[in-house]
């Protein structure tokens, strides 16, 4: 499993919430989030903002770090 595996299982509900602010375009339907789905949601995230997977990891990281340095 890789970190941003690891970072979707951890705070998926902050993420998802992060991502629907900043990303308004993404339906509930793309962040809808199943145990050890996580590279089919990451598929659905990279076709739902039209960018590559690196991208998506990218975004994921920073938003979780976001969250980790205010706490």
């Amino acid at each position: 499993m890789n970190s941003t595996n690891d970072k979707i299982k951890g705070n998926w509900n902050e993420l998802k919430g992060k991502l629907k602010q900043e990303y308004s375009k993404l339906t509930d339907n793309d962040l809808m989030y199943a145990e050890g789905k996580e590279d089919e949601l990451l598929g659905r995230l990279q076709k739902g903002l039209g960018k590559t997977k690196d991208e998506v990891n990218t975004i994921i990281d920073r938003l979780s770090t976001t969250e980790t340095t205010k706490a």
